[in-house]
């Protein structure tokens, strides 16, 4: 992917007039030596999926016990939110 570029006004005349820097954007984490930590979407996407199926599963249960069934089904909830909040953590560091 291309580095954006950015926008910068300048005047022409007695009109202000748009004209692209040369110069890029630097992206988050780029000034650091080393490999690029990153992420997988597809398999962030694949576990928070199957915790989200079963807790529907959960909530779908025989229910003789209805009490048993919420507590799985959060949970399941709370692993499938505390994956999505790591992802988003490795986002932020890079």
């Amino acid at each position: 992917m291309p580095d954006p570029v950015v926008p910068r006004v300048r005047w022409v005349g007695d009109a202000l007039a748009w004209s692209a820097m040369s110069t890029s954007i630097p992206r988050p984490g780029q000034h650091l030596p080393g490999a690029q930590p990153g992420i997988e979407p597809d398999r962030i996407h694949a576990e928070v999926d199957g915790l989200l199926t079963r807790a529907r599963d959960a909530a779908a249960g025989d229910g003789h016990d209805r009490a048993v069934a919420i507590s799985r089904q959060a949970q399941l909830l709370e692993q499938a939110h505390d994956v999505l909040v790591q992802a988003l953590a490795t986002v932020d560091k890079v």
